[in-house]
């Protein structure tokens, strides 16, 4: 007789634990699925940056050429007087022989990409970096448009999505491990019912380790966790001069502000800061001549493309050349002497903290150029199937809807929660604050607020606990 009441109470202990991961996951679902979907479609789209982009640029990249190239300082001028009051923030180097030369120029907080004829001087094109189609897909991806406060409200989705996909696999993972038809893969002709049911919960098994992957390796753009991952590498003594990845749209304006800042001047010559004017592009004779020698001798390291020039922030300064590839890992910074050419100091990305190391591997998985094709087909299956979880999951909400009630799973008696179960849900409070910063508000909101207000409470099911 005890035995048995014992296995009652851990049965129902089970139930109740069951029927609050249950209720969250659903809570989950709400908020994150619209942006589930709208971010696995941008995030497709971006995937295949570089195929877009050289269809996009196919009219300047094979170009009829005949006569002699113009120099990479006349290169540079031309740009920046197609763009007036502009500052060279990086100079391209020429990927092709044929193609049009690439020059990015800031004014304020704008930046421009002008396209040079290497032979006219004639400007092809000039376009507004954040107007670029593919800037486009990747601030609609990350911040909505709206910049800090978009990107924050991605980053607490995304934090819901973690918690959804991790809740989901504990509802759904067997108890039973030879009852896998369901889990592993769709029961058919068992009625609408079990195979909604089915295609969600299969799709979220195979999917979830490479959604959570994408979800996590997200974060560092977000504006918020971006600025405490920030603070955590200070306290701990691990922070870099400068990160490889800006965190949401105030820091990247900050970024190319500081751009357009004028080199220093030791001299009191007049062409530099002084007594408080800032000259907004270096304006004497000369000032990018070093382009001439250090063009070819950038070309000459054979890193991987694009490979950028950023002029010196200092009169006599050591000017950076770096490569921008997609596939971070591939990335790096040179620093080299504007006079002579010479390499002055060099990271490769082995060379760069662990933390930093982490985070380009991560950064180029998420953007399918670690292993190219198939890193962008299985980033593509990954959001197509968070689609298609997010797509069945309304599905199986509104089959069991019930008119005037929003649906969410009626609350049992409060459980008795597992270590395992704690230590998970600390764990993931301590990794993402914006979730468990609202998880907070939710509870405190739930208990206190909507349970008191007849209409609400009703519709949410807290009167039914």
């Amino acid at each position: 007789m005890g035995t048995m009441t014992t296995d009652l109470a851990v049965e129902e202990q089970s139930k109740r634990i069951y029927r609050a991961v249950w209720r969250w996951h659903f809570y989950a679902g709400v908020f994150c699925i619209p942006l589930v979907i709208w971010l696995s479609c941008t995030g497709s789209i971006y995937l295949f940056k570089p195929q877009i982009e050289r269809w996009l640029d196919r009219p300047y990249d094979h170009l009829a050429l005949h006569g002699q190239r113009a120099t990479p300082e006349q290169i540079a001028n031309a740009a920046m007087n197609a763009v007036p009051d502009s500052s060279l923030h990086y100079y391209e180097v020429p990927a092709n022989r044929d193609g049009a030369v690439r020059v990015i120029v800031g004014v304020g907080q704008t930046e421009y990409r002008v396209y040079v004829h290497p032979e006219t001087l004639r400007i092809l094109k000039v376009i507004d970096e954040d107007k670029r189609p593919m800037r486009l897909i990747f601030h609609l991806h990350g911040e909505l448009l709206a910049g800090d406060w978009g990107s924050r409200i991605v980053e607490l989705a995304a934090s819901w999505a973690i918690v959804l996909l991790v809740s989901g696999l504990y509802l759904w993972w067997p108890r039973q491990t030879e009852k896998l038809a369901g889990v592993l893969w769709v029961r058919l002709g068992r009625g609408k019912r079990i195979f909604w049911r089915d295609l969600h919960a299969v799709t979220g098994v195979w999917v979830s380790a490479f959604a959570l992957f994408l979800l996590l390796t997200g974060l560092p753009w977000a504006s918020g966790w971006g600025t405490y991952f920030k603070a955590i590498r200070k306290m701990t003594g691990t922070n870099v001069v400068k990160q490889d990845w800006t965190t949401g749209r105030s820091s990247e304006l900050a970024q190319r502000a500081a751009m357009n800042r004028p080199a220093a001047s030791d001299d009191g010559g007049g062409h530099a800061d002084h007594m408080g004017h800032v000259m907004p592009r270096m304006t004497w004779q000369g000032a990018y001549a070093p382009l001439d020698r250090l063009v070819p001798a950038a070309d000459a390291l054979h890193l991987a493309a694009p490979v950028l020039i950023m002029p010196a922030m200092r009169i006599d300064g050591a000017w950076t050349v770096k490569s921008d590839a997609q596939n971070r890992t591939l990335r790096t910074t040179v620093m080299m002497d504007p006079r002579t050419a010479t390499i002055i100091s060099r990271e490769d990305f082995g060379q760069r903290h662990i933390l930093d190391r982490i985070v380009g591997f991560g950064v180029a998985v998420h953007e399918g150029q670690f292993f190219g094709l198939a890193n962008q087909l299985l980033g593509l299956a990954t959001a197509m199937g968070l689609v298609l979880l997010s797509v069945s999951a309304l599905v199986l909400w509104w089959r069991r809807r019930h008119v005037g009630v929003l649906g969410a799973p009626v609350p049992m008696e409060r459980p008795r929660w597992p270590v395992a179960v704690v230590a998970v849900v600390v764990a993931l409070a301590l990794y993402l604050p914006a979730m468990a910063a609202s998880l907070l508000l939710v509870m405190v909101l739930e208990r206190f607020v909507f349970s008191r207000i007849v209409p609400v409470s009703r519709w949410l099911g807290l009167d039914s606990a």
